[in-house]
């Protein structure tokens, strides 16, 4: 979806863009490309920056309630330095590289629950305005696709799905946000089990997947939280028997056991409650999660998810009243 929008601060007939992505999704870590299209308002004008802004819909609890915020993901300078004359038409190709831990957004078509945008920024005679917003389609790694792949087929449901404002503890998490997934055991787990939680992260060396169980008490204990941390080649996903490798996960997550033996390229790192898998930042609870995971669970399930996000503009609609708290 297109938004054009007259470029206000700028003055009545300023002028006006429209970007134009690539048809298809994008990849975490890959590349995007599309156009930037200008048209000259009434007078001439000098563009000095065009800037694209990687922009998210993020949860973010505060002291009382939980509200949405949009953050700037990343930026990239695409053009700028030239003369736009009056009523001219102006393109701008580019091509850039987005975050590895970029928010996967859809799964064999079907939209998984995270909002992104790509928001164009054109900075003339030192006044910058938002000129134009478009919906950003992120598809799963093949590592990330696996994983998602595997826990449909073990008989897990989705849940819910979103993103969320903060940093995980003990992990290489780049981005002020990440994906959590939540997803409840099959009929033989349920017991024990109230549901999992889990989180992508890649990184151009791999992929890590924290889990975390939220595990049900006995009639003399009270639940706890147990959370595990595994990394995954980006080259194993065409021979890894992914079914067996997250079962193997899970079993020692639910178990709470020391080490699962992986094969190789395959390592688990474990942690406890109150260890290094453990969230940080605004509105976090005991423990992280994973949203794209989760909601791809209900894809591979067969099932639908109960709510669908609205779309791009009406998602972003707030994205000006918020602007000044946060971009920095």
């Amino acid at each position: 979806m297109v938004f054009k929008k007259l470029l206000g601060a700028l003055g009545v007939g300023g002028p006006s863009v429209d970007t134009v992505l690539q048809p298809g999704p994008a990849l975490p870590g890959g590349t995007l490309s599309g156009e930037v299209r200008l048209r000259g308002g009434g007078t001439d004008a000098t563009v000095d920056r065009i800037t694209l802004l990687l922009v998210a819909r993020v949860e973010h609890e505060g002291q009382e309630e939980e509200h949405e915020a949009t953050v700037v993901l990343d930026r990239f300078t695409v053009g700028g330095g030239f003369r736009l004359a009056e009523e001219a038409e102006h393109t701008v190709p580019f091509t850039v590289t987005l975050p590895w831990e970029t928010p996967i957004t859809e799964l064999h078509g079907q939209h998984l629950g995270p909002v992104l945008g790509i928001r164009t920024e054109l900075e003339i005679a030192g006044a910058r305005d938002k000129g134009d917003l478009d919906a950003l389609a992120v598809g799963p790694l093949p590592a990330q696709e696996a994983v998602l792949e595997a826990f449909g087929q073990l008989g897990y449901a989705f849940k819910s799905a979103d993103l969320e404002l903060g940093h995980i503890r003990g992990t290489g998490q780049q981005l002020p946000c990440y994906q959590e997934i939540e997803i409840l055991p099959p009929a033989g787990h349920a017991g024990a089990v109230n549901e999992i939680e889990v989180t992508f992260l890649a990184a151009p060396g791999g992929l890590e997947v924290v889990i975390e169980a939220d595990q049900r008490g006995g009639l003399l204990s009270e639940g706890h939280d147990t959370v595990h941390r595994f990394t995954a080649s980006h080259h194993a996903a065409p021979q890894a028997d992914w079914n067996a490798l997250v079962d193997g996960w899970l079993k020692e997550v639910l178990a709470g056991r020391a080490a699962y033996a992986g094969p190789v390229p395959y390592e688990s790192h474990h942690g406890h409650h109150q260890g290094d898998g453990h969230r940080s930042g605004p509105g976090t609870g005991a423990v992280v999660a994973g949203v794209a995971a989760g909601v791809a669970v209900g894809v591979v399930g067969g099932m639908v998810a109960a709510e669908v996000v609205d779309e791009i503009g009406d998602a972003f609609e707030d994205e000006e009243e918020e602007d000044g708290g946060d971009e920095g």
